[in-house]
């Protein structure tokens, strides 16, 4: 694996615990193909979306939907809101994720540059924009340990700052590393 890739998988995965779930946007991807499935009347673009388990309810969800949808705009926007929230809470069901709500939200900047990247076939900006991020993190964390490292033999409160400037640096490596090794056994389990 090559040092872009790795730090592209561990950047990702390190970004995504700490980024709220795009998924749960009205402008994320679940929504936008529930309302192109809406629009087109046709269930087929949510389903990608849900565990096999839950197509069945949605089927039968969007059959209702489709139904309530002609009586007003009123209930068409009551209907629609439902779909989207049933949709999405079974997402992130199917991704062991708790569901909040949806928000009126655009996605990430990172989700952004992801989605770029899907849709012009080239992840070299998305990677850019990661691999500048964790090289600052990592980097002022690096200087912060080194500084008070040098100055810990000063008093017992300059050690002490080296301490703490010492374990933020290795936590933030260890997140890193665990992030790394997450993605390959995610990648595993699903080969």
């Amino acid at each position: 694996m090559t040092i872009r890739i790795a730090t592209l998988i561990i950047a990702v995965v390190l970004l995504s615990t700490f980024a709220s779930a795009h998924c749960d946007t009205l402008n994320g991807p679940v929504v936008s193909d529930a309302k192109h499935a809406i629009s087109t009347n046709d269930v087929t673009p949510v389903l990608k979306w849900l565990r096999q388990a839950d197509e069945a309810e949605v089927r039968q969800l969007f059959e209702h939907t489709m139904k309530v949808r002609a009586l007003s705009s009123d209930a068409a926007q009551l209907a629609d809101r439902f779909f989207f929230e049933t949709l999405v809470r079974l997402h992130r069901a199917g991704e062991g994720a708790a569901y909040t709500g949806l928000r009126n939200e655009d996605p990430e900047p990172v989700i952004r540059l992801t989605d770029e990247a899907l849709s012009s076939g080239s992840a070299d900006a998305l990677l850019n924009a990661l691999q500048r991020h964790m090289q600052s993190e990592l980097t002022k964390r690096f200087e912060a340990a080194r500084a008070a490292k040098n100055q810990s033999g000063v008093s017992v409160k300059a050690g002490r700052e080296y301490v703490a400037a010492y374990v933020e640096l290795t936590h933030f490596v260890e997140r890193l590393h665990d992030a790394m090794l997450a993605a390959e056994a995610h990648a595993h389990s699903r080969e």
